[in-house]
């Protein structure tokens, strides 16, 4: 039975990363902040870690400096580890000069390193969900199964079925077809594979754990994109691929909105996703800054990181990243402030101008501020209804949400509102 350091844990970064644009602006998608002190691919890799995978490879394309500075500061294994994190570029070869087609693509373009990894096994994970998950369970049910392939699936209603890669199960947890966000009635009355009536179905997750040698003859005999939309469904009629059930937390960052409400979930009495569990802890880079301080404020429903510096505010339902700068009569409500990579020294003609802050008076509802912004006194910013795009001078609003990009400006007295 192979243990878990036999297996190597490759993260998909993602293409462009266009559906969370501007937070995308100048990161890859793996990069983008996440609950006031994380970064998104932060969730895969402690997940690995904690499973006892300790050779991961993060496979990007578009904007990974930041990503690379990232994990080499973060993840560094001492001597008497045998795993390293690196990041695998889209780079031009002599065989090829395209750049990455598709998550199976991705892979097929770094079956070289995959190889040279020698391991027995290859989980494939995204680098954009938010879950904690023990991988090294699921590696013990592919073992017994004599899978060659494993999907990781969770439990969806029908109401569900059009956001999901839904497939169909037998009694043995052995899968047998594929759907593509099916809404057709007569297919999903023919795909049900639980007995729960509240959620009859099981959709992908898109964690996949092959056999090293199917993964490579499967990339390598056939020209397939993606591995939810070409190589699951085309294996399923030529290998033994199975079913391994997760009903924990799961939710797909990949867009504005479920970015947005991902991370104001966390400031929840009761989240659905916590990162107080010692025992399977999520990584970040350390830091060493001071407690955050808190003046004559009321804060309700907030998550704080560290390093803050809050004047007689009124912060509700929001997350403050670190080393955010809040001064006096500042209101916030339904908001993330990614905060700042910084502090900077008030007498240059920077912060004189325009402090990196978030300035006097200023009304903030519904907003995604990313990191460094400087935002002048008074400005005023309020929520779009959902579905509502825009374009203006400085910001952004998608699907309702007004998103002020990296190192943004609003300029003393800006309002952007419906």
């Amino acid at each position: 039975m192979a243990g878990n350091d036999d297996i190597l844990g490759v993260i998909l970064g993602g293409g462009r990363g266009s559906r969370l644009y501007p937070l995308t602006k100048e990161r890859s998608k793996p990069a983008v902040p996440m609950a006031g002190k994380y970064r998104l691919i932060d969730i895969p890799i402690s997940n690995c870690i904690n499973s006892s995978i300790y050779r991961i490879a993060v496979l990007t394309q578009f904007n990974s400096v930041s990503l690379h500075r990232h994990i080499s500061r973060t993840y560094n294994f001492d001597a008497f580890h045998t795993g390293w994190v690196q990041i695998w570029a889209a780079e031009q070869t002599v065989e090829n000069t395209n750049w990455y087609q598709g998550t199976a693509d991705a892979v097929r373009k770094q079956l070289l390193e995959i190889s040279s990894a020698h391991t027995s096994h290859v989980l494939i994970l995204a680098g954009d969900h938010l879950y904690r998950m023990d991988y090294s369970k699921m590696a013990e049910f592919h073992i017994e199964k004599g899978a060659d392939i494993t999907v990781a699936v969770q439990p969806v209603s029908r109401a569900d079925c059009s956001r999901f890669g839904i497939l169909k199960r037998d009694v043995k947890r052995q899968l047998t077809e594929f759907y593509e966000k099916p809404t057709d009635p007569a297919v999903l009355d023919d795909i049900v594979s639980r007995e729960d009536p509240a959620k009859p179905y099981i959709g992908s997750m898109g964690i996949y754990l092959f056999k090293t040698q199917v993964l490579v003859d499967l990339l390598r005999t056939y020209d397939y994109d993606d591995f939810g939309s070409h190589v699951i469904p085309a294996a399923l009629k030529t290998h033994n691929v199975y079913g391994y059930d997760f009903e924990g937390f799961w939710e797909d960052i990949g867009t504005i909105r479920s970015f947005y409400q991902a991370n104001l979930s966390l400031t929840e009495p009761n989240p659905p996703f916590n990162f107080f569990d010692e025992k399977f802890p999520i990584y970040s880079h350390p830091r060493f800054l001071p407690g955050s301080t808190v003046e004559n404020s009321m804060l309700k429903d907030v998550l704080l990181a560290e390093g803050c510096r809050i004047e007689q505010a009124s912060i509700t339902h929001s997350i403050i990243g670190l080393r955010s700068q809040i001064r006096r009569g500042a209101t916030i409500i339904d908001s993330i402030l990614m905060g700042n990579d910084y502090y900077e020294w008030p007498e240059t003609s920077e912060a004189k101008a325009a402090p990196m802050e978030i300035g006097q008076d200023c009304f903030i509802e519904g907003a995604i501020i990313d990191k460094n912004a400087r935002i002048g006194k008074g400005v005023v910013i309020k929520k779009f209804p959902p579905g509502t795009d825009l374009n203006g001078d400085g910001w952004v609003v998608r699907d309702g949400i007004v998103v002020i990009p990296k190192s943004g400006k609003l300029s003393a007295g800006t309002k952007i509102c419906p």
